[in-house]
């Protein structure tokens, strides 16, 4: 099947992105597809999958900013910082929190803020994933890195009390590259008590929201129904949030075969996507980096 464009999946618990893949891969017959960014097996929501010549653009994807609807526990940690991992650490929530001092924690952790990758996670150190070292029971120094918590919002005005834990619901819109699960360590450390992740869904990527993502039932059945194309959005709803310019056909064919070129007047950002005059995204180009004046081809996205 020869498909093309972005299928926004609501990706299930207990599969991979990869898994994710795999299915499509099969349920599409067609090899090219790709997702844009990995979402752990425990976690649900929102996991768009780039099919034929969209896969061009899967890397511009995951920089997209991220909304999750998190649960944070209190009262023990875990080796992977979710409820999947091993305890490590416990200590029992004996006594009511302060809901005013939850919400004063929280706070404190909008904006830039330092993270430490957990050792299950696929960040390179030494050109070796942290999580292969973790499962050699090693543990390594790892590099901090810098995010963004543009928001961060208590969903509930109560912790729930069970079994000598508590727990709380948030909702947090981050920039790429941020581990929620951390999040959660970290906002239980400042409450003074271990803590772990007990639940994430991604209810949004960028553009695309949960409410516009479909299910593998869903994408089964319409495509038993001669509906496939009803599921798939277009490369340029992926790249809508670069900064946009029209050319003329004599300009289109110069870029479509990626030619260097003066600059168009009035292009602000580094980066920007170019549309022909019949609406279609056909390459993403940038500020030349070493000539003055000159844009240069990042990514060619004609049709092939």
């Amino acid at each position: 099947m020869n498909v093309t464009g972005i299928l926004p999946l609501i990706k299930p618990k207990g599969m991979t992105s990869h898994d994710c893949v795999f299915r499509l891969r099969k349920l599409f017959n067609t090899k090219k597809v790709g997702h844009t960014g990995t979402l752990d097996p425990d976690v649900t929501g929102v996991l768009p999958i780039c099919f034929g010549r969209a896969t061009k653009i899967a890397e511009y994807m995951t920089d997209y900013p991220k909304t999750y609807i998190g649960e944070v526990t209190l009262g023990f940690a875990t080796t992977t910082e979710d409820s999947s991992g091993e305890v490590v650490e416990e200590r029992k929530v004996d006594t009511e929190i302060p809901y005013s001092k939850v919400q004063s924690v929280i706070d404190e952790f909008k904006g830039e803020i330092i993270q430490i990758p957990p050792m299950y996670s696929a960040v390179k150190v030494n050109g070796k994933r942290l999580y292969q070292y973790a499962r050699e029971g090693k543990e390594v120094e790892r590099p901090q890195r810098k995010v963004t918590i543009h928001n961060l919002t208590l969903l509930s005005n109560k912790l729930n009390y069970s079994n000598d834990n508590a727990s709380f619901s948030f909702e947090v819109h981050c920039s790429k590259g941020t581990y929620v699960r951390t999040l959660a360590v970290d906002i239980g450390k400042k409450l003074g008590f271990p803590a772990h992740m007990s639940d994430l869904k991604r209810i949004a990527s960028g553009p695309f929201t949960i409410d516009e993502c479909f299910t593998f039932e869903e994408i089964e059945q319409a495509l038993e129904n001669g509906k496939e194309k009803e599921l798939l959005l277009t490369i340029e709803e992926a790249v809508s949030h670069f900064e946009k310019v029209t050319v003329s056909r004599e300009l289109e064919e110069k870029i479509k075969n990626g030619a260097v070129l003066p600059l168009i007047k009035g292009i602000e950002e580094s980066r920007f996507s170019v549309y022909n005059e019949e609406g279609v995204c056909i390459a993403i180009y940038i500020k030349h980096p070493t000539k003055e004046g000159l844009m240069k081809p990042e990514k060619m996205l004609q049709i092939e």
